[in-house]
C-alpha cells in the first residue's frame, strides 16, 4: 500500500491533519498521475463537480503527468471540464501523452502551462477491430470522428 503523507493545517480553531491529496483538493489542486481509466475518471469528475459546487468562479488547477489511456474515460473528464463554469488551469509535468495530452490542451485558454522538462505527445486515435466488413466500417468512421 502506498504511503500518503499527512500535512498539518493551522487555523484559529486549532490544528488539523489531512492527507496530502485532501489538502491539495481544498486548495483546488487536482492531480492526474496515473493512466486515464474509468476509476480515475470517476475520481476526477467527482472532484471537478465538488469544486464547482463550492465556488464556480475560482480556478481549478489540474496537474497532469500521465501516459494517457481510455478515450471514453478521458472524454468524460473533458465533458465535465467544459460543463462547469469554474476555469480549469492545466499544468503539464513529466510525460503527458495521448488522452492526457488532450485533457491538458483543453484547459482554460491562456492558462495551459508546460513545465520546462515536460513532454507533451498527441497522436491520432489508435484502434483495432475485427468482424464483418460493415462492423469494421462503423469502427473506422467512429475513429475518424474522434
Amino acid at each position: 500500500m502506498p504511503y500518503i503523507p499527512t500535512v498539518k493545517d493551522r487555523s484559529p480553531r486549532g490544528e488539523r491533519y489531512f492527507d496530502l491529496f485532501s489538502k491539495l483538493m481544498g486548495d483546488r489542486v487536482l492531480m492526474i498521475t496515473e493512466p486515464v481509466d474509468d476509476h480515475m475518471m470517476g475520481i476526477i469528475v467527482s472532484q471537478l463537480l465538488y469544486l464547482e459546487a463550492e465556488d464556480s468562479e475560482e480556478p481549478i488547477h489540474m496537474y497532469i503527468s500521465s501516459p494517457g489511456g481510455s478515450v471514453m474515460a478521458g472524454l468524460a473528464i473533458l465533458d465535465t471540464m467544459q460543463l462547469i463554469s469554474a476555469p480549469v488551469h492545466t499544468y503539464a509535468m513529466g510525460m503527458v501523452a495521448s488522452m492526457a495530452a488532450v485533457l491538458f490542451s483543453c484547459g482554460e485558454k491562456g492558462h495551459r502551462y508546460i513545465m520546462p522538462n515536460a513532454e507533451v505527445m498527441i497522436h491520432q486515435p489508435l484502434g483495432g477491430t475485427s468482424g464483418q466488413a460493415s462492423d469494421i466500417e462503423i469502427q473506422a468512421m467512429h475513429i475518424l470522428n474522434l
